[in-house]
């Protein structure tokens, strides 16, 4: 849009404060002339003949900030600042003083300023043109969530701009590296914050300045001066006022000459010539409804010869990003081409600030939805700076705590970590590799040893210091000692945890696997052998099912003996053969209590799929090395089982009563609640029930647990699970 043009002191040294200080006079009251004359009194002492890093005089430098600021229309005491930005660099020991003499707020954006200027664009170490946009990025969000007041922000632009000015007629490699630290951190910047008048002049001297082949080709193609097309749009501007008036249509209209490095991006972009491109002067049109937006399309063909093919109705077919406008190309006067945009205010309130914003597919690349509302809200309140009457409630606006919600360190080698506020060193390790942070053992800071509890803050460099060996500590999963504060970090602590609980139950199970053999003898076999024996995959499963009790001491001997080879059918008398297993004769009982038709003394087992209990229906399948599994008839298995290998089921029966357990799977359904695992374990022990393993998921307010269990019949299970029942909150036990 044009730049409006304020009355500024210029950039050359004021050597003589009273006719520097006299071009603000219109700009600004007796009040704030008084404090800037005192802020540049302050300044001329503390700068004194020191140069800049790029060899500028301080005190032009700052006045030349100053000026820039001026023209923003920023208040006075952002000048103030602006003239101080120096004093770190030239009087470090004067900040006490700047803040006796003027006031703690200028302070306080002066040590702003200069904890910005130690992010510099060399930090931008990624060679990969993905991975250096990403890392700009956040060396962006860097420099915001490092100042609590944003003005600072603007006066860090300001003399980035001041010093590219500078550094046009000097030298070439300082110029090129601050040209690419303009273009990579402060135009986009610029850019975000809507702030017009820093960001074409930050661009097209950064372009000038890396490619000035480039640059000069297009300003010799465009054939005339910013100021001239400036001119020219506000001619066009005045026209289409009068006929908005004529037509009794209320609106808003301003307008932009095209700067040459938004040209020279659209030629990249769109792989056109500079003919083709249309939009070099344009105006943009406001109005309150949506009919006038085409009444005002109307009035501009009318006025002006429409270009084919050049225009777009946004508002019938909008955007994938719900962009709403219209867009029209017209020959306008002197026969130059001129884009026309026409939208109401709530459109142009969508794509200034909403998902359509133009700076966020113009930049491209992947976006953080919370940071862009953020930044959607400082452009507001730049906006505002010229409707809101009182000055301090604005100013109160810029200083927000709006990124404040986050830090932003670096690595040893440059690259940018986010991390939430309150990140210890212990954080940042998880965040750049799990394996970083188990064997953290300290951090360096800035080249200092910190505690691993300290707050890390945005602009810091951490440096972990490691042990080969080792892993964390339970301390740092206290919350009252502050180790760790990311939701990352604890949940890597959690699984590290649970890893070595596993691990500690594998080795006793392993153990007890180990001495089993010993005892019988069998110390050749292969554990990996032992495992598939008992059904499992993998021997570490078997260890911990071991451990935990889900493999008895009788399936453990069973599955040792299947493993060496033995034939445990050897011991059973001939009439096993399939053809003798079908008869439904009752021989005597086996050892393990249940009576199996046609042979006596075979080894069983209980199957764990359905875990059956007397007096439940059952029925045995003979299994190759393992004696017969005993199902109940109800299992999904004995289903498959009929169809697969119906001549390996016999039919089953309990034998006499015994004093023995068997182990069987329960599942609660109860409203969670404090202590609810608690009273229903209450529940087991006093009936004397071993709980042998208990799994508790909890969601939407509703406990599910599974049990598994240990009863001596049916007629303990029931008791048991109408106990169960009576618990308060629970609202169906059942047998799985």
């Amino acid at each position: 849009m044009v730049a409006v043009v304020h009355t500024a002191p210029t950039g050359e040294a004021p050597r003589s404060r009273g006719a520097w200080l006299e071009q603000l006079a219109l700009a600004y009251g007796p009040a704030e002339r008084d404090l800037l004359r005192r802020a540049l009194d302050f300044a001329l002492a503390a700068y004194g003949e020191t140069l800049t890093p790029e060899g500028e005089p301080w005190i032009e430098r700052a006045a030349g900030t100053a000026a820039i600021l001026a023209g923003l229309q920023l208040d006075a005491t952002s000048l103030a600042g602006a003239l101080l930005v120096g004093l770190p660099a030239c009087a470090p020991e004067d900040a006490a003083l700047l803040e006796e003499t003027l006031s703690a707020e200028i302070a306080s954006m002066v040590a702003g300023v200069a904890r910005m200027g130690e992010i510099r664009a060399a930090n931008l170490v990624p060679a990969n043109d993905a991975d250096r946009a990403a890392q700009s990025e956040s060396l962006r969000k860097m420099l915001l969530s490092m100042v609590e007041d944003i003005r600072v922000v603007l006066i860090k632009l300001a003399e980035r701009l001041q010093a590219l000015r500078f550094l046009m007629g000097g030298d070439s490699s300082l110029l090129r590296e601050n040209a690419r630290e303009v273009r990579d951190l402060f135009a986009p910047l610029a850019n975000r914050l809507g702030v017009w008048q820093i960001k074409w002049e930050l661009e097209d001297l950064a372009l000038r300045a890396l490619d000035p082949g480039t640059y000069k080709q297009i300003a010799r193609l465009l054939d005339e001066r910013r100021l001239d097309r400036q001119q020219y749009i506000t001619e066009v501007i005045d026209t289409l006022k009068g006929e908005l008036a004529t037509a009794g249509i209320k609106g808003e209209i301003t307008g932009r000459p095209k700067h040459i490095y938004s040209i020279y991006k659209k030629i990249q972009r769109k792989e056109v010539l500079i003919d083709e491109i249309y939009d070099i002067r344009a105006v943009r049109i406001l109005v309150e409804d949506l009919k006038d937006c085409y009444t005002v399309l109307g009035l501009v063909h009318h006025l002006w010869t429409p270009i084919t093919k050049e225009f777009d109705d946004y508002i019938a077919r909008p955007k994938a990003n719900d962009y709403r406008s219209l867009h029209t190309a017209v020959i306008g006067p002197e026969s130059k081409a001129l884009e026309v945009q026409i939208r109401t205010f709530e459109m142009h309130q969508h794509s200034e600030y909403g998902v359509a914003a133009h700076w966020r597919y113009k930049e491209g690349g992947r976006h953080d939805p919370s940071f862009d509302e953020k930044i959607a809200w400082l452009r507001q309140v730049l906006e505002w700076k010229s409707e809101v009457t009182n000055a301090g409630e604005w100013l109160q606006q810029f200083k927000s705590s709006l990124f404040t919600d986050a830090v932003y360190v670096f690595t040893p080698q440059g690259r940018v970590i986010d991390l939430p506020r309150g990140a210890t060193p212990i954080d940042f390790a998880y965040h750049v590799h799990t394996n970083l942070g188990h064997r953290c053992r300290g951090a360096k800071v800035d080249g200092h040893m910190v505690p691993l509890n300290y707050a890390l803050q945005s602009g810091q460099r951490v440096e972990v210091l490691t042990v080969k060996q080792g892993g964390p500590s339970r301390d740092w999963l206290n919350p009252t000692l502050g180790f760790v504060n990311s939701s990352r970090a604890r949940a890597k602590l959690r699984q590290w945890f649970k890893a070595q609980q596993l691990l500690e139950t594998v080795a006793q199970g392993r153990n007890l696997v180990e001495k089993e053999l010993q005892r019988e003898g069998l110390t050749a076999l292969k554990l990996e052998d032992c495992a598939q024996a008992a059904g499992f995959h993998k021997a570490e499963e078997f260890f911990a099912a071991v451990a935990r009790g889900e493999v008895n001491s009788r399936d453990l001997h069973l599955a040792l003996r299947a493993a060496a080879g033995q034939d445990l059918r050897a011991e059973a008398p001939a009439e096993l053969a399939p053809e003798a297993i079908t008869h439904e004769s009752r021989a005597g009982k086996s050892g393990s209590g249940i009576l199996i038709v046609g042979v006596d003394k075979l080894l069983t087992g209980l199957a764990r799929c359905c875990k059956p209990v007397p007096p439940d229906p059952i029925i045995g399948f003979v299994t190759r090395g393992k004696g017969i599994t005993i199902h109940r008839k109800s299992c999904s298995n004995v289903a498959r089982m009929q169809t697969d290998h119906p001549e390996r089921l016999i039919t089953a029966d309990w034998g006499e009563a015994r004093e023995e357990v068997f182990p069987i799977d329960l599942e609660v359904v109860a409203s969670d609640r404090q202590s609810l695992l608690r009273d229903i374990s209450e529940v087991f022990s006093r009936e004397k029930i071993n709980v042998t393993a208990v799994n508790t998921l909890s969601k939407n307010m509703q406990a599910r647990m599974f049990f598994t269990v240990e009863v001596r019949g049916v007629e303990h299970l029931k008791r048991m699970l109408k106990l169960v029942q009576d618990v308060p909150g629970v609202m169906d036990v059942r047998r799985r």
